[in-house]
């Protein structure tokens, strides 16, 4: 398989928004740097090796010729991980500081860990989460 067709990384993780001066105000709230190539159409965050996009909803679904018919549940969530339960306890201050929604308050959980879970004011989910089974180094990156 050529380089061009691999598919065992992810570079840009995109992100459908109702209102992007807002959407960007609460991931800049959160500690995300907006980086080059941000926009008033779209922004880019640099989060560890990937970049996390903002992105006018209607257009990202008109980009990818898709329907934007709904609103609920797709199937994703990203997740951050931390090196303790009190670090998942002051993220999740820190997201509904900055106007995150809790969806589940951090607790433990049956895989062995400790998580919870906001939602950005677009409705993306967040898990914040201690998992004791991966490393995390002091950048943030998880390495399993």
């Amino acid at each position: 398989m050529s380089a061009e067709a691999h598919f065992s990384t992810v570079s840009i993780i995109a992100l459908g928004v109702a209102d992007l001066a807002r959407a960007r105000r609460f991931y800049e709230a959160l500690g995300f740097a907006a980086g080059p190539g941000s926009s008033e159409n779209i922004v880019f965050f640099q989060v560890g090796p990937l970049v996390l996009s903002l992105f006018p909803r209607t257009l990202l679904a008109e980009d990818a010729e898709v329907p934007d018919d709904g609103h609920g549940f797709d199937g994703v969530t990203l997740a951050h991980n931390y090196s303790s339960e009190a670090a998942v306890d002051a993220a999740m201050a820190h997201a509904l500081a900055c106007g995150a929604t809790l969806k589940k308050k951090p607790q433990k959980v049956f895989w062995g860990g400790y998580s919870g879970y906001f939602a950005d004011p677009d409705g993306h989910l967040w898990e914040v989460a201690y998992n004791p089974f991966v490393k995390v180094d002091d950048h943030g990156i998880v390495t399993l």
